[in-house]
């Protein structure tokens, strides 16, 4: 019998191996999207990333023969302890080959270090909190993920449970046919309604965002987003050297086009959506480098993407029965070329989001994927 090792990460070297385990895992499943390896590496840099600065995180390699077979992380959000309260750990970037000693042995080595630690409860995988990837996908197998989006194995789901892992919470990715919408097929009416009403009644205005302040326009996006999403199961604050942080690399591939703000008539933000140009349509080409060719896809390509994703549509309380949010719908379709981005994808919403979920139906949107977030007690 090969020789199962669970062991820490403790150099360069050894997370290099950790980002690059992915690679082995999905190197058979048609619709994977290798991430860019050096993003992959600075975002799991202590001494960048500062989400680093409020958590403990330790990540752990499993190998067989010495050969790189399965990967996690366990960490301790002092953040989440502040918001959310309790005495709860998380998991995240999990990995495995479809072999439940090797899925076994990294989740245990996670809520055994996590135990340790004194806490009572675990949940994942959050890679590393719920604005970032997060969820074991269990259903929409034969669809590509968007950017930022996970992408698993359909074993994946039976290995965690066999480990212990009980549901917590479903989140959905809903598929828009954008293309469909620009071209007449219209709203439910009340959508169209409430968007027209924003506009009439409250004097909002949707403009979109500006790169060459994309500083400030990042900190009214946080503004709305920490308020907006504050009620929301397992949200955990982001905060401004993390908006800072994520800022840098989404400068590569924001569309003015698609990120919005939504004002009143005197300046206040109130909303605001960001849409991305799904570069995974990109990344799928570049193999997880950009040299020796990969800088050439990611010039050339990104003229061809036709497919957006939603990651975040938001707007504050006091402002959440005016409209805003369907103005912002409704901006988007505006903004769709019926030769350009046929397609969204909207997501993660909360299963039990009804608002939102309705929405979503309302302007024919389908469910593509289910992703799922597991919970075990370690005590």
């Amino acid at each position: 019998m090969s020789d199962l090792v669970i062991r820490r990460v403790e150099s360069k070297r050894d997370l290099k191996k950790f980002v690059k385990v992915p690679f082995l895992v999905h190197r058979d499943h048609p619709e994977w999207v290798p991430p860019l390896i050096m993003d992959r590496m600075e975002f799991l840099n202590r001494d960048k990333n500062p989400y680093f600065d409020h958590a403990e995180v330790e990540l752990w390699i499993a190998e067989k023969d010495g050969e790189p077979v399965g990967r996690v992380s366990a960490q301790i959000d002092q953040n989440w302890d502040e918001y959310r309260g309790g005495n709860d750990g998380q998991f995240g970037f999990f990995e495995t080959i479809d072999d439940q000693d090797v899925a076994s042995g990294l989740l245990d080595a996670g809520c055994e270090w996590l135990a340790g630690k004194g806490r009572e409860k675990v949940y994942g995988p959050m890679d590393f909190t719920t604005n970032d990837e997060i969820g074991i996908q269990i259903s929409g197998f034969d669809v590509r993920p968007s950017i930022l989006e996970n992408c698993h194995q359909p074993y994946f789901q039976e290995r965690v449970e066999a480990a212990g892992f009980t549901k917590a919470m479903d989140l959905l990715m809903w598929h828009l046919e954008m293309g469909k919408l620009a071209k007449g097929l219209e709203f439910h009416p009340a959508i169209m309604e409430s968007a027209q009403k924003s506009l009439d009644e409250h004097g909002i205005t949707i403009r979109n965002m500006r790169k060459s302040d994309l500083a400030n326009e990042m900190e009214r996006f946080h503004e709305v987003y920490n308020e907006a999403w504050g009620d929301n199961w397992g949200f955990v604050p982001i905060t401004r050297e993390e908006v800072e942080f994520h800022a840098k690399t989404l400068k590569l591939v924001i569309d003015e086009s698609w990120a919005m703000i939504a004002e009143t008539a005197d300046g206040e933000t109130v909303g605001a959506a960001l849409t991305l140009p799904d570069f995974n349509q990109v990344l799928a080409k570049m193999g997880g480098t950009i040299f020796p060719t990969g800088w050439w896809h990611f010039l050339t390509g990104k003229r061809k993407i036709n497919s957006v994703r939603i990651l975040a549509l938001g707007v504050k309380k006091a402002y959440q029965h005016t409209g805003v949010a369907a103005a912002l719908y409704v901006k988007h379709i505006q903004n769709t070329d019926p030769d350009g981005v046929m397609k969204g994808e909207a997501g993660w919403i909360l299963e039990t989001n009804e608002p939102m979920n309705r929405a979503l139906e309302g302007m024919g949107g389908q469910v593509s994927k289910k992703f799922r977030i597991y919970e075990k007690a370690l005590r």
